[in-house]
């Protein structure tokens, strides 16, 4: 079994095979479980799709439509998989086949306007849908494309120095926005940019030879303000490219998302205030499997009032899964923000839970 494949929803094998046999029988108990990804032909669907079955090495499962798209499959025509089975909406049709148009444009509410939608209305059908916002989906699609064409043998061009990847779908473009133009001043600080699949989507790390100085989901909102903050306010080139660092949160990744590593290793930069870098450390004592409140964070943190300050501070946060702000809940038990999206909290939670 290759890495992608284990890496897709952390299962065993026996419930791979399980989740593969309920595929074939088009199991309606299945519904909502998981997505079926199709290798060759590109697609994801329904447990119930009545489409052609694969051969079992050529299926791959993800918990979410979201995850499937963020790995560069597009959704069947025949089950539909990204649409609710009793409410299709005509709006997330229209929206969807739109992106689908023009993997490489970067949507704007503007244009979601002159087609006739309000970007209110798509956000919150999108958000309802995928848990992400339109923009986010457009963005997943545009990534997702790129990463797979790398994982179907695309050419990682001359390490990367124009854009980081080869591929017709317009990353090259967005990519290069995002990391900037090579150092003018040869002795600048460099921090290296290399993307890393998940099950739950790709992520951009940042690191020099000696930390990790970011790990962020690429349809994050506010990614490219991150970026532009460690370009300008902290004077770093940004290039695309692999350091020690950057392999081994890699590597720390994998065998997070199969259920085997609960503390991470990789040595990490953390910016911000005394106090916000306070909260990231409390962060980091959650331990793997449970959860806290922010109240509980705030005394913890012997700062009983200011809840709001340290739920701001955990937003702050550029270390995604590494600095677990996924663990932080409200009071009452809800699944309060999370900027990589309240579906992947809730999938993140469910992980650790399963396997602690």
């Amino acid at each position: 079994m290759s890495r992608m494949e284990i890496l897709n929803m952390s299962l065993t094998e026996a419930e791979a095979e399980e989740f593969f046999r309920a595929f074939l029988a088009r199991d309606a108990a299945y519904e909502g479980s998981f997505f079926a990804a199709i290798k060759t032909t590109g697609i994801f669907c329904r447990p119930t799709c009545g489409a052609r079955k694969p051969k079992r090495e050529n299926c791959e499962f993800f918990p979410t439509a979201s995850a499937a798209l963020h790995a560069g499959y597009r959704a069947c025509k025949l089950c539909h998989p990204t649409q609710m089975p009793d409410a299709p909406s005509p709006i997330l049709k229209t929206l969807m086949a739109a992106v689908e148009e023009d993997l490489s444009r970067r949507w704007r509410d503007r244009d979601v306007r002159a087609l006739g939608i309000d970007p209110s209305t798509a956000r919150r059908q999108f958000q309802q849908r995928f848990g992400m916002s339109f923009i986010a989906y457009a963005r997943a699609r545009r990534v997702g494309s790129a990463v797979k064409s790398i994982r179907d043998g695309g050419r990682v061009i001359d390490a990367q120095v124009e854009s980081g990847f080869e591929s017709g779908s317009g990353f090259r473009t967005a990519f290069s926005k995002l990391i900037g133009a090579p150092p003018k001043n040869g002795g600048q600080a460099v921090l290296s940019a290399a993307l890393m699949q998940t099950p739950l989507g790709a992520m951009l790390a940042l690191a020099d030879e000696a930390a990790l100085h970011l790990l962020e989901f690429t349809d994050r909102v506010g990614l490219e303000t991150e970026l532009l903050r460690l370009r300008d306010k902290h004077k770093f080139a940004i290039l695309p490219g692999e350091t020690a660092i950057t392999r081994q949160i890699d590597a720390e990744l994998a065998a997070y998302f199969t259920g085997s590593l609960k503390q991470f290793e990789t040595p990490l930069h953390t910016y911000g205030s005394a106090f916000q870098q306070s909260v990231l450390r409390a962060l980091e004592g959650i331990p793997y499997g449970e959860t806290r409140s922010y109240k509980e964070q705030a005394i913890g943190l012997g700062r009983e009032s200011a809840v709001r300050a340290i739920a701001r501070a955990n937003g702050s946060n550029q270390l995604a899964i590494i600095i677990p702000c996924h663990r932080v809940i409200g009071s009452d038990g809800s699944l309060t923000g999370y900027a990589g999206g309240l579906a992947r909290k809730e999938w993140l939670l469910a992980h650790e839970r399963r396997h602690r």
